[in-house]
């Protein structure tokens, strides 16, 4: 980055500090923070839509629709993180391609499967791969960030459900007696009522959201765990930057960042508890 940098070889002491913790792979780290701020901020809509898609499916009258809301709650849940994370990137990257091969390539006369293999013609491949490689990257990315959303979007999809039954019957009739109509019960009343009861068990899915962001490096996205490794590892001579094995120091900082997030986190759904509980009637009374 600056240029007494040029030869790594010659530095010592704050000069050298200086020019390691600056070179690209170190802005590269910098900026995987930002890329595990980004997966929270993109995916949070993307949960909180299948959330309530998902706790409206199970209250629904009609059969298969709440059957639906219930598998997908159930299913997802019950699945451990990491199998569905890898089982869902992977089967919504292949249906992209087959959807894309059967569209683009009508003439294709080999199999698709072939053994373990799956070949789709290269004008099918989700991104090209004469693509630029920053493309490469936001595809991985989204992908995750769709995956963390499906399986999150379930939890939360329990804990509306769980929010909504929570709402004192007693408040739904006293619309129904002002002649409101369900739309607008649901929009005045229940829907402001059931997020005194939602926030807890949000909270704590946005906890668990948080630590499982580590799981990108699992999915193929440099994410800050990648760079803590990669750079934290030994480094022999034939490096610019030689110097053993620092790890410890990489995920110290790493522990540092996720305690602060967490922090913030806390104090923000405190503050957000409080508000949506102003003058909002609850089992326990008014608060």
């Amino acid at each position: 980055m600056f240029e007494f940098c040029a030869d790594p070889k010659s530095l010592e002491g704050f000069v050298w500090w200086s020019c390691y913790l600056t070179n690209g792979k170190h802005m590269a780290f910098y900026f995987s923070f930002i890329t595990v701020l980004s997966l929270l901020l993109f995916t949070v809509p993307l949960i909180m839509a299948l959330g309530f898609a998902g706790a409206l499916a199970r209250r629904s009258q009609i059969a298969p629709v709440r059957w639906f809301g219930w598998i997908y709650t159930s299913m997802v849940r019950g699945v451990p993180d990491i199998i569905f994370f890898l089982f869902a990137l992977i089967a919504l990257d292949q249906g992209i391609e087959y959807l894309r091969h059967v569209a683009l390539c009508p003439d294709w006369s080999e199999p698709i499967r072939q053994g373990n293999d799956f070949r789709v013609c290269p004008e099918a491949k989700m991104p090209l791969g004469t693509a630029p490689q920053w493309i490469h990257e936001i595809y991985g990315f989204v992908l995750a960030a769709v995956g963390f959303g499906i399986v999150f979007g379930a939890f939360a999809a329990n804990t509306l459900y769980g929010a909504l039954n929570a709402v004192p019957h007693a408040q739904l009739e006293t619309g129904v007696a002002y002649g409101m109509s369900p739309r607008q019960i649901f929009r005045r009343i229940h829907l402001p009522q059931m997020w005194v009861y939602a926030l807890p068990g949000l909270s704590n899915l946005w906890m668990i959201l948080i630590k499982a962001t580590p799981l990108l490096f699992l999915l193929g996205v440099e994410d800050v765990v990648y760079w803590a490794r990669e750079l934290g590892g030994s480094k022999t001579a034939i490096f610019d930057y030689p110097h053993g094995d620092w790890r410890l120091g990489y995920f110290l900082v790493l522990l540092v960042f996720y305690l602060l997030l967490t922090w913030v986190s806390e104090k923000a759904f405190g503050r957000l508890t409080a508000w949506v509980s102003r003058g909002q009637a609850t089992v326990g009374g008014t608060t």
